[in-house]
């Protein structure tokens, strides 16, 4: 049995110690945004997070749950670590706070909390140091959980689309977006926009298979499953949640190793606070 560390990608949440935020929330639909006129129903899925925009815009601050899991199986035993977070995502100016906890296959845990301000990320574990980056540092994307930014991220599936890869649902009062994929090599769908977040990542776990004398070529892995949907509510269109779920095949010595990560956000409603860098991490 091959146990490995695994490195999460997001922190997990905890009591909120505050800083410069005050907890007032409210519900997501308290204030209902106009509907649009019959000139301007929306069709398409770029329609829709223009909406979903403008909408998420109209509030200074949104609170979101997130939760997590990523698990390697090797030769049928699971090494698993699961995580929690509280995220405040503000809008004008855009910032974020992230705070929780992350629990390991063994059951340590760890607190993480992470500030997003002006395109920098600044990460803290546990009772290690801060530590800052621009925010478009690998290892910061795959700790910086933003359900807001994954409007962005759908309409850059939308505009690079080769067909008609993002798909609209209306369930029960929603609207779903959804990109995905069944069982198929990696080569065969890595350059697809919805994909390259997946290879991102499962990056820092290969290389920890790496380390640990497991041979992990791109050639030889398989997608075993993509599937990320982001939920607006059908009268408002405000975000009401976003889910993120992939696998990947590592061949090695005749059997696979699996990889899996899942991610789901929920909004919890607005927040009456702002979001600012408390002295110690300036």
């Amino acid at each position: 049995m091959l146990l490995l560390p695994l490195s999460l990608s997001l922190a997990a949440c905890g009591t909120e110690d505050g800083h410069s935020e005050s907890a007032v929330s409210k519900s997501p639909e308290t204030k209902d945004s106009p509907k649009p006129s019959a000139a301007s129903v929306p069709e398409s899925p770029e329609d829709f997070l223009d909406l979903a925009e403008k909408a998420m815009a109209e509030e200074s601050v949104w609170t979101f749950s997130v939760k997590g899991r990523e698990g390697l199986t090797v030769q049928g035993q699971e090494s698993a670590a699961s995580y929690r977070a509280t995220v405040r995502r503000g809008m004008a100016p855009e910032a974020l706070h992230s705070q929780g906890v992350s629990t390991s296959s063994k059951g340590a845990k760890e607190n993480e909390e992470i500030y997003v301000v002006d395109g920098t990320a600044y990460l803290k574990k546990g009772g290690a140091p801060w530590k800052d980056a621009p925010a478009s540092d690998p290892e910061m994307q795959n700790k910086v959980e933003d359900p807001v930014a994954a409007i962005e991220e759908f309409r850059a599936y939308a505009r690079a689309a080769t067909g008609d890869e993002v798909t609209l649902t209306a369930v029960d009062g929603t609207v779903e977006l959804r990109v995905g994929s069944d069982k198929q090599k990696l080569t065969a769908v890595r350059d697809r926009a919805w994909v390259k977040k997946a290879v991102r990542e499962f990056d820092s776990t290969a290389e920890q298979l790496r380390t640990a004398g497991i041979p992990v070529s791109d050639a030889q892995l398989t997608l075993s499953g993509l599937e990320e949907v982001l939920v607006l509510d059908a009268t408002t269109y405000r975000v009401k949640s976003h889910r993120f779920e992939f696998g990947v095949l590592i061949p090695y010595g005749g059997q696979n190793i699996t990889f899996e990560q899942d991610v789901q956000q929920e909004n919890q409603g607005t927040f009456n606070g702002k979001i600012e860098l408390p002295a110690n991490v300036r």
